[in-house]
């Protein structure tokens, strides 16, 4: 079978799936935990570890992190690429399987609004050729993709909401995290 090249692959343009949440934080809090990949992955569901790679230590376009995902007893990584680190307003990256094949693209929006509150707007679009959805599949174990990363959406804005008004960050310059983090 033969691959085609990723400026070949047909990009989807309409999201996936998004959600949206109003946290009493403000949005340089926010930013910090999304822009971290390593701080990210404790509220994720399915992404569970992230690694920076190539030297990179802290968000910035261009930059690289591994993310190890997990579905029951699946397991698999992603290579992904910041595409978007704008502080306070937006952070994105795009996912891409072993060989670089696309896969998605993730999207934080953060945005203040009145009394020292934010809204996040994460959302996801699905990048993967049509060829690669059986493997896909195979890998992950999850057919209906589009459904799993709704839910996944909804339960990562739940977390980040308790995470920034039950127990924040201390409001420091720069990212938190640092290090790789492990899971049980």
């Amino acid at each position: 079978m033969r691959v085609p090249r990723p400026s070949r692959i047909p990009r989807f343009p309409n999201p996936a799936a998004t959600g949206t949440v109003t946290i009493k934080a403000t949005p340089a809090a926010a930013y910090r935990i999304l822009s971290d990949p390593l701080l990210l992955t404790r509220l994720g569901e399915e992404a569970h570890r992230a690694r920076w790679l190539g030297g990179a230590t802290t968000p910035a376009v261009g930059a690289r992190f591994r993310g190890y995902n997990r579905n029951g007893l699946r397991r698999w990584s992603t290579n992904c690429r910041i595409t978007d680190a704008d502080p306070n307003r937006r952070f994105a990256y795009e996912v891409a399987a072993p060989l670089g094949v696309p896969i998605s693209r993730w999207q934080y929006d953060i945005a203040p609004v009145p009394e020292g509150c934010c809204t996040v707007t994460e959302t996801n679009w699905l990048r993967v050729p049509l060829w690669f959805i059986p493997f896909a599949i195979l890998i992950t174990g999850v057919f209906d993709r589009i459904g799993v990363n709704e839910r996944h959406i909804s339960t990562t804005l739940k977390r980040l909401k308790h995470r920034l008004e039950e127990s924040p960050l201390p409001d420091t310059a720069g990212n938190t995290g640092g290090g790789e983090r492990r899971t049980g």
